[in-house]
């Protein structure tokens, strides 16, 4: 009987680290923490106390007080595109977080996928990438299998942008089809009408199992102002689309409730209706430990200078139960790490880089530097991928890549080829991937380790995050090859021809380095969300209980029968 045995790793931050470069390490990191902590509250607070107070005056709740109501006591709400369109601006107006929350919230003991229009932002309209941030969100609870709940307050397109939301093949118009994609594959939707839902808003919630309206509430194609203008009729939009028409009349709605809070209490009803978790089942009889080193001592691991190096080993210690892993090829492709370890009591996958120097496979006297795909790592991770989509064991990926090797040697032993074995497994894969930019995310390295384009079904990024197909110094070199000699100094017959030269170089650098900042990235939607080291464990333990929570929709082995047990078998 083949059993999983998994190994303590990781030691206590003294015993590797410098205590006062931990401390720098660390005060650098809180520093980041807190200015995205601020960052995060700015967007939470959407157009401010003054449209709070506006919605407190008509009786109803702003959306953040919705989500808190709906949640478990005590549970953590995990948001996702937070800062969607971050820094962008529309005319003199801005949309924090994109004028929707999305987030896994946990209802009554199940992880849920909610979707709520910012009620404090344009009356919850849509913004450019709106649509985009929603069908995300829909995305991935489709793929998970996790139940959606749509609270819905939305007066339909923010017109004066219409032409960067209505028309594209992923526009306002794609939610519907996500909407019927996620009914086809039975996949709960729950909606709760609070408000104005015009056009667009009034379609989001019609195709869900169940839509509850409030007194307030309206669903109408076109609000009364239009109808106004195009039949000169004076009528409110209450009157066109309230609950007396849409749960007596169109029955386009199921049920009408007094207020927000009773419309809240009946979704939690709902969910409770839904067949239970499966998360206890999965963990075969184990309990939810915490690692035996402090998830927190993340924040003073890392290295303040991103090019220097670090003990990977040591940030999975701080991410797995009681810092337990079963490493597979350790010998193999020592620049990658491959193993199993459990989070919240389920089986996960780790696929990660090693950042520090490795022997060469031809002779342990020469040293290759860490974060680079060479070719025995990357047939490592191929194989370790394909077991893991087989056994059905969701898999992390923790990236500090710098690249693929290059040059002669990684030509003649074939780089491409192996290379595309990799993408193709990736691409082919139905189990779980959730993607990590711990730090650098470089180049072809990010696609092979399953970054966006490979469509993980979570892209988390850190505060210290650096995503771009190169280094701003490299491109600058690269941009300015012709101008510099073999060591990559400035040839310029005059001054005037070397600062010219000088200048342009750093501004390039300085453009990308800008470029790569990961506020960037998640605005414009390239990772899901940034969250803080210290964060990185509770995030993907809601993932690990999210990939199991539902049964029969994906291929999950007993562990006695893991095809792992053969890739180990083998390389010792």
């Amino acid at each position: 009987m083949a059993k999983v045995f998994l190994e303590r790793i990781g030691q206590p931050i003294e015993a590797f680290m410098n205590a006062q470069e931990f401390a720098s390490n660390r005060e650098q990191m809180n520093q980041l923490n807190q200015d995205f902590q601020a960052k995060r509250a700015e967007v939470k607070a959407g157009w401010g106390p003054s449209y709070v107070e506006r919605i407190h005056k008509k009786k109803k709740m702003t959306t953040w007080e919705r989500i808190d109501f709906l949640k478990d006591p005590g549970t953590e709400v995990f948001p996702i595109g937070t800062f969607v369109n971050y820094g962008v601006k529309f005319g003199d107006r801005t949309s924090p977080g994109a004028g929707v929350v999305t987030a896994f919230v946990k209802v009554e003991g199940k992880y849920t996928m909610v979707i709520a229009n910012d009620n404090t932002v344009a009356s919850g309209s849509w913004w450019p990438r709106t649509p985009e941030k929603i069908e995300r969100a829909q995305e991935i609870a489709l793929r998970l299998r996790i139940p959606v709940i749509y609270l819905v307050d939305c007066s339909g397109l923010y017109l004066p942008e219409q032409a960067k939301t209505f028309p594209g093949p992923r526009g306002a118009g794609y939610i519907f089809k996500m909407n019927s994609l996620l009914s086809s594959q039975q996949v709960p939707q729950i909606a709760g009408v609070f408000g104005d839902c015009i056009a667009g808003g009034g379609y989001m919630p019609i195709i869900s199992d169940v839509v509850y309206m409030t007194e307030q509430a309206y669903m109408v194609i076109a609000g009364a102002a239009l109808v106004k203008g195009g039949k000169s009729q004076h009528i409110t939009s209450l009157d066109i689309g309230g609950p007396d028409i849409h749960v007596h009349i169109s029955q386009c709605a199921d049920f009408r409730v007094p207020d927000d809070e009773a419309l809240l209490k009946k979704v939690k009803q709902e969910i409770a209706k839904l067949p239970s978790s499966a998360i206890d089942y999965y963990r075969y009889s184990a309990l939810p430990m915490d690692p035996e080193y402090p998830p927190q001592e993340l924040e003073g691991i890392f290295p303040k200078d991103y090019r220097m190096a670090y003990e990977m080993r040591q940030v999975l210690a701080r991410l797995v139960d009681q810092s337990l892993f079963w490493e597979i090829m350790r010998d193999q492709g020592q620049e990658m790490i491959c193993g199993i370890g459990r989070i919240h009591g389920l089986y996960m996958g780790f696929i990660a880089n090693n950042v520090k120097l490795t022997d060469h496979p031809a002779s342990r006297s020469i040293k290759r530097p860490g974060s680079i795909l060479y070719q025995q790592g990357i047939a490592k991770i191929s194989a370790f991928s394909r077991a893991c989509n087989d056994d059905g064991i969701p898999i992390v990926w923790l990236h500090d890549i710098a690249g693929f090797d290059i040059g002669a040697e990684a030509e003649k032993e074939g780089l491409l080829g192996y290379g595309s074995n990799l993408i193709y497994t990736n691409s082919n894969n139905t189990t779980p991937m959730i993607t990590v930019l711990l730090r650098k995310a470089s180049g072809a390295g990010y696609y092979a380790m399953a970054g966006s384009p490979y469509q993980p079904v979570l892209q988390l990024s850190t505060p210290i995050t650096r995503l771009a197909v190169m280094e701003g110094r490299t491109l600058a070199i690269a941009t300015f090859n012709t101008k510099l000699d073999d060591n990559f100094q400035i040839v310029a017959s005059t001054p005037e021809e070397y600062e010219s030269i000088k200048k342009g170089m750093a501004e390039v650098e300085a453009r990308i380095t800008a470029d790569m900042d990961p506020l960037v990235t998640a605005s414009q939607m390239d990772t899901d969300e940034i969250v803080f080291m210290s964060e990185l464990r509770s995030y993907l333990g809601a993932m690990a209980e999210i990939c199991y929570q539902s049964i029969g929709y994906r291929r999950v082995k007993n562990p006695r029968i893991w095809t792992m047990h053969d890739i180990q078998a083998l390389s010792q």
